[in-house]
């Protein structure tokens, strides 16, 4: 039994499920669409390039659930993932979640987005553990705020340590799959690397070490 490592957006999914959330709560009125969604793809933009301070855009993200419940933003949450994040799951996706499971590998989802949206998707896919972006609560509300190391880059192996020595586990013989360039921190870290439908700079990554190019629709 091995690891098998997912990256979310752009991986098992055909989009960014934050990018896709913040046009949802443009819909329910809870931002200001047009210049909310400007500065989300503004913001995305730096992602792609591998510039992104994903702080700003934590900050930026997470305003408009300021000051509201876990449950309010849990019952927006489920019909978001039913009609927009399911028809977006690669059937190639859940394909090889199954192979996966048939061989006795232990699942792992982990992302650079939200934990309550991370954690919902998932549970759709059927994949029970996941590592994304904790976010703070008071008095059963978010803050607006993170909290601990976010899971973007280097901070998806810090992350990943951490759980490895909580759960008594190891890399050896560790699947990963991610599209992006800012994952290859931790696609360099495991024995099986694969890269799925890849930007340009990990395709050129991946052509120049030999790593699976994977082609998911």
């Amino acid at each position: 039994m091995a690891l098998a490592l997912f990256d979310l957006d752009d991986t098992l999914i055909d989009g960014d499920c934050a990018s896709l959330w913040s046009s949802h709560m443009a819909a329910l009125g809870w931002v200001d669409g047009p210049s909310f969604i400007e500065r989300d793809r503004e913001l995305m933009v730096l992602y792609a390039q591998g510039k992104l301070a994903m702080e700003a855009y934590m900050t930026f993200s997470l305003s408009p659930l300021v000051g509201r419940t876990i449950e309010e933003v849990a019952e927006a949450v489920d019909p978001f993932v039913e009609d927009i994040i399911t028809p977006r799951i690669h059937d190639d996706a859940m394909a090889c979640l199954a192979r996966h499971r048939e061989e006795g590998d232990r699942v792992l989802i982990i992302s650079a987005s939200a934990h309550f949206l991370v954690s919902r998707i998932a549970k759709q896919l059927g994949v029970g553990e996941v590592l994304a972006i904790d976010l703070e609560q008071q008095q059963g509300s978010y803050t607006g705020n993170t909290c601990g190391i976010l899971t973007y880059r280097e901070g998806k192996v810090a992350r990943l340590h951490s759980w490895l020595q909580e759960h008594g586990e190891g890399l050896e013989g560790a699947y990963f799959y991610s599209d992006s360039r800012n994952d290859l921190p931790l696609l360099s870290l495991v024995a099986k690397p694969h890269t799925v439908n890849p930007d340009p700079v990990l395709r050129a990554h991946a052509d120049a070490t030999g790593w699976p190019v994977l082609r998911w629709r």
